[in-house]
């Protein structure tokens, strides 16, 4: 195609010719400059559509708004439903402890504990919190509970139930203390029992030795398997007077207190431990009774 252009005063005439290149690029530009447009008058419409009083504009951003809604409530409903999963596992471990609890309560024919809760969705949060640190408070129990009820025949001999020493007092419970080395809050795994360099220390239940040797931490130390996963340790100990794959029997003789390895001074560290996990050793002494 040829266009004619005439300029000036002499009317001088001049000839462009526009082929196919010249009409598709300036298609495009004009197809860029239409969608500059629409962009543009979109992004105005949106912006200002709460202040324009028209109905196409309303029910566009009422749309989106609905949009945006329903992905923040299936998000919410996400949140819920872990939750409610979580609260699910909770309660469940719960009810097995309070189980086990009462099976207990009625052997030793003691009262049976009680567990009573109001459960809603609005306290979510707070009773997956409570719930989450009554599990873990009760974990060790849960754990002895087991051990005492691993058959209805339980013996006796294979529960460490008898005191390892006599005429020894508690100087450090179970539980979080300060350390004395340290001077830091630190986690205490057993029983202290400061007495006498010699004193002798029995085997508080019947069972396998399966360790007897020298620890960096707890010095001279003896450990016996009662099996059904349940293993005693008597550290800082003076002299070991049991070797390792020895059998003994509740009550004998298998150690002396002493101060070896870590220690301020003669006494025995005593621990209970279920599947490797340290229990509170009082729980099994009250059980003698």
């Amino acid at each position: 195609m040829n266009i004619i252009v005439v300029s000036g005063a002499m009317a001088r005439a001049r000839t462009l010719t526009l082929d196919w290149r010249h009409w598709t690029l300036g298609g495009f530009g004009l197809l860029v400059l239409f969608l500059s447009f629409s962009l543009l008058f979109n992004y105005v419409t949106l912006r200002y559509a709460a202040s324009i009083n028209h109905p196409l504009l309303q029910a566009i951003l009422l749309d989106d708004q609905r949009q945006q809604a329903r992905r923040a409530q299936e998000v919410v409903q996400g949140h819920l439903n872990a939750m409610a999963v979580r609260l699910g596992e909770l309660q469940a471990q719960l009810l097995q402890l309070d189980g086990l609890g009462e099976r207990l309560a009625r052997m030793a024919g003691g009262p049976a504990p009680t567990l009573s809760r109001d459960l809603s969705v609005d306290e979510f949060s707070a009773l997956l919190g409570q719930l989450s640190r009554q599990v873990e408070e009760r974990s060790d129990q849960l754990g002895v509970l087991e051990a005492l009820l691993v058959s209805s025949t339980v013996n006796k001999k294979f529960l460490p139930s008898l005191a390892p020493v006599e005429g020894g007092w508690l100087s450090s419970s179970y539980g979080w203390r300060i350390d004395p080395f340290t001077g830091q809050k630190g986690f205490h795994e057993g029983l202290d029992f400061p007495t006498e360099t010699g004193t002798p220390i029995v085997a508080a239940a019947s069972g396998k030795v399966i360790f007897a040797d020298v620890h960096p931490q707890y010095g001279k130390m003896i450990e016996i398997d009662h099996g059904n996963g349940l293993v005693t340790r008597y550290a800082h100990c003076s002299m070991l007077l049991v070797k390792e794959g020895d059998l003994v029997v509740r009550g004998q003789r298998v150690a002396a207190v002493g101060s070896t390895g870590r220690a301020t001074g003669p006494h025995l560290h005593f621990e209970v431990r279920l599947n490797g996990v340290p229990q509170n050793p009082a729980r099994f002494l009250q059980s003698a009774g």
